[in-house]
């Protein structure tokens, strides 16, 4: 039975890291997914404001950046931020940060960076005890344990009547075909 727990536990835990791991990417995918939409409607606001800029170098304008262009510049700053934001939160689900110096991705944890050598300022990180929820998911594992356990004991216990019923029915069929051969002599 011990050997089930273990069995059932590291099943339990397998999952739990697969399922992990397949929201980690399935988030990191939405988050670059909005990434090349934001930057998409940047690359439109770019067009706009050349269109804009080209229009007044035609007629022979003046450009006022205030006036004409402000608006969209605006939009690009709070498209950019957002972008940056998206990107500070792949890296987070990667387990890693940003050379300040570089822009290169690299471990949390690193102290230097790998690729330009600058020292890295080191993260603080603040450890947060939740009793509840730990409490609930060991009582949830345990409930899903146990109920995987039963559902192998009624799959064994099901599989060894069909076996007794399949023995039953060869003898019946064996002892038939002998009674058979008995007359027919």
């Amino acid at each position: 039975m011990e050997f089930f727990d273990k069995l059932g536990k590291k099943a339990s835990e397998a999952y739990k890291m697969t399922a992990d791991k397949t929201g980690k990417i399935a988030k990191e995918t939405k988050m670059k997914f909005r990434i090349g939409e934001l930057r998409s409607q940047i690359n439109d606001l770019y067009e706009e404001i050349g269109k804009k800029v080209y229009e007044s170098h035609v007629k022979k304008e003046e450009i006022s950046i205030q006036n004409d262009l402000e608006e969209q510049c605006t939009k690009i700053d709070v498209l950019s931020d957002e972008i940056e934001g998206l990107l500070k939160q792949c890296l987070e689900l990667k387990d890693k940060k940003q050379c300040p110096k570089c822009f290169k991705e690299i471990e949390k944890d690193a102290k230097f960076c790998p690729s330009c050598g600058a020292k890295q300022e080191e993260i603080e990180v603040k450890e947060v005890e939740i009793l509840e929820d730990v409490e609930s998911t060991e009582a949830e594992d345990d409930e899903l344990i146990e109920n995987q356990i039963n559902i192998e004991e009624v799959e064994t216990s099901s599989n060894e009547e069909k076996d007794d019923d399949n023995l039953e029915k060869t003898i019946k069929v064996e002892s038939n075909v002998e009674d058979d051969d008995i007359e027919e002599k």
